[in-house]
């Protein structure tokens, strides 16, 4: 018996719209279609198959996906292949979600502890490999950097090496002893010769953004940090100090325009 598409979409709690869209992509095809009228017309033995694309749906398979699913050579080691893949999207997506809730708790707990806004926004993102010339020393103080700036860009300019942006401050060690390393991005296809070497790539980053003069560079890391610790990270190698635009000359500690990203390589606690 044929039925109308209106009563058709009625039994199996459709819209008209979603049966039509069907028949467009191929997925469910009335048995007939009007010439006259271009009335569509069904039967109630494609109603499994309805339920089929439904269900499949619900799993959370796009429309193309269903369509490869319905396939009548599809084996079942196929079948079962694209179940899992599902399986591991979806289980992925609930962990992000909870990532994601465990984030939010901890930014209204520190809401509540500090009643005010935080002052820097803390995001995780993934950092790619970095080729740079380098120059590595102990220094007393962190406004002590500048010798082995002058030394790297002497043996830069020694080398000829093309550099590009941007510069960064790599810290192994903290106070007293300060290890830092220097660093300037230079062409990719450059040899590891002398102080030329690739930063790895991080696939955690903690990272925030300053602005202003380097004076307030110890307020953005204590918040970084706090955020780390507030969100069950912990710290995972030396951190980066990226220069996004320096300071004008002489005033390091007074440019308010300087920005300045502060990257911490973490991993889940």
């Amino acid at each position: 018996m044929r039925i109308r598409i209106g009563n058709f979409a009625r039994i199996g709690q459709v819209t008209v719209q979603t049966l039509r869209h069907y028949d467009d992509v191929g997925l469910l095809k009335p048995v007939e279609v009007d010439t006259l009228s271009g009335y569509r017309y069904y039967t109630l033995d494609q109603l499994p198959r309805l339920h089929r694309i439904l269900a499949l749906k619900d799993l959370g398979f796009s429309l193309e996906q269903v369509s490869h699913l319905l396939e009548d050579d599809l084996s079942l080691l196929e079948l079962r292949g694209m179940l899992r893949l599902k399986q591991s999207e979806l289980r992925q997506q609930v962990q992000d979600q909870l990532d994601r809730l465990e984030r939010l708790e901890a930014r209204l707990n520190m809401i509540e502890q500090e009643n005010q806004l935080p002052k820097y926004e803390v995001i995780i993102k993934r950092v790619e490999p970095l080729r740079v010339a380098s120059v590595r020393g102990i220094i007393p103080t962190y406004w002590d950097e500048e010798p082995l700036w002058i030394e790297l860009v002497n043996q830069i300019q020694q080398t000829g090496v093309k550099t590009c942006e941007p510069s960064l401050s790599m810290y192994h060690a903290g106070e007293p002893e300060i290890d830092v390393e220097v660093c300037i991005a230079i062409s990719a296809d450059a040899a590891d010769v002398g102080t030329i070497h690739t930063l790895p790539a991080v696939e955690t980053m903690a990272s925030t953004i300053h602005k202003g003069p380097f004076t307030g560079f110890a307020s953005a890391y204590a918040d970084l940090l706090k955020w780390i610790d507030a969100n069950g990270y912990l710290v995972n190698g030396p951190d980066r100090q990226i220069y996004l635009r320096l300071p004008e000359e002489g005033q390091r500690r007074s440019d308010p325009n300087a920005l300045t990203e502060m990257q911490v390589p973490v991993i889940k606690g």
